[in-house]
């Protein structure tokens, strides 16, 4: 299955970062979330091959976030996550424009095999190779070329790779790339971000004798276009 840009919004801390690296380690990208309001803001600026929502959850309850997205977005698939089981409670999310409904406790397995088939129904997941300058990534082989050469990169590696691809000459502090990348807080980092980007610079610039991977002194850091 190609590549799939998941949005996760669940308040319960532990199991978003349970699900979020489950999802990861299986080649999802995953923006999580643990407030209603700002899932709709995500779901808003970005787009996703699938949604996944809790219903209860803070700002907003993942109810108001479906009626919210179905207000912009009418093909984005959506799927409840929670532990509300009721069939009324099937019966609204799917009247507000929900696709799919997974009660908790859950099955990683079933989540998994749920979002593939909710994406391959909408004809979601099929990335266009991203490029940089001479630097392309393809999500869906999982290969990463600078010109004709191809790189062999860790899966965390490439998980830092594509994040800087899908931003091309964004500056992105170490605050978003923990947490895209690694779903951690600042406070937790150590430095291992700089450690990764190190490993990254040896990998895709160092050899080309070049510096495209960026680093803003005490802000973060940036991939640009070689050409």
């Amino acid at each position: 299955m190609p590549h799939l840009h998941v949005l996760l919004a669940e308040d319960e801390q532990s199991l978003a970062t349970v699900v979020t690296n489950g999802l990861r380690e299986r080649g999802f990208s995953v923006d999580t979330v643990h407030d209603g309001r700002d899932a709709v803001w995500r779901a808003r600026e970005t787009a996703y091959d699938v949604i996944v929502l809790d219903i209860m959850m803070p700002g907003l309850n993942g109810y108001d976030v479906v009626k919210a997205v179905r207000e912009h977005d009418s093909q984005t698939p959506i799927l409840m996550l929670t532990a509300k089981d009721g069939e009324w409670d099937q019966s609204d999310a799917f009247e507000l424009g929900a696709d799919d409904y997974l009660t908790k406790p859950f099955s990683f397995v079933v989540l998994i095999a749920r979002l593939r088939a909710l994406a391959r129904r909408s004809g979601a997941g099929v990335d266009a190779p991203l490029r940089v300058g001479g630097l392309r990534l393809d999500s869906a082989q999982h290969r990463v070329h600078r010109a004709d050469s191809e790189i062999d990169l860790t899966p965390r590696e490439f998980a830092l790779l594509e994040f800087f691809m899908r931003h091309p000459g964004q500056l992105l502090t170490k605050s978003q790339i923990l947490d895209d990348v690694w779903d951690l807080p600042l406070a937790d980092h150590g430095n291992i971000v700089e450690v990764y980007i190190g490993y990254l610079r040896r990998k895709i610039d160092t050899p080309f004798d070049l510096r495209t991977l960026e680093t803003v002194r005490g802000v973060g850091y940036r991939l640009v276009a070689d050409v």
